[in-house]
């Protein structure tokens, strides 16, 4: 299952699929966003953030550059450029043993990244909501 689970991420990634998180992701999964305080808890928060990130990071410059997988857990780092900002951050997954991610944490930096980041979110989020 781990090979599947971050192959299976990597597929949705490529190829814009939202429609396919609800294959991937847990029930009870948590979302740690870069910008909010606290956990967004479940699989419909979980959903509405994923998406709203592959509309606003997942871009022509979007690249993982290196992963790390130990036991059931990832570490992805990305690279893109929006509006002339180079954003670095990582993806952080972890996953139970049905392959399905139970959590989701994503770091970036700098923090002009992260203010960027934070207002075009912002913006997704109202539009697919």
């Amino acid at each position: 299952m781990i090979e599947n689970t971050v192959k299976e991420w990597h597929r949705l990634v490529g190829a814009r699929d939202a429609v396919g998180l609800d294959n991937i992701l847990a029930e009870n999964v948590v979302f740690h966003s870069p910008v909010v305080h606290t956990p967004q808890a479940g699989k419909p928060l979980t959903k509405l953030y994923l998406t709203a990130a592959l509309h606003v990071l997942n871009n022509e410059t979007f690249r993982y550059l290196r992963e790390i997988i130990s036991g059931n857990s990832a570490v992805l780092e990305f690279n893109t450029v929006i509006d002339g900002i180079s954003i670095n951050g990582v993806d952080m997954i972890t996953w139970g043993k049905d392959g399905r991610i139970t959590d989701f944490k994503v770091m970036i930096r700098p923090l002009k990244a992260i203010n960027l980041v934070h207002k075009m979110m912002g913006e997704m989020l109202q539009k697919i909501k």
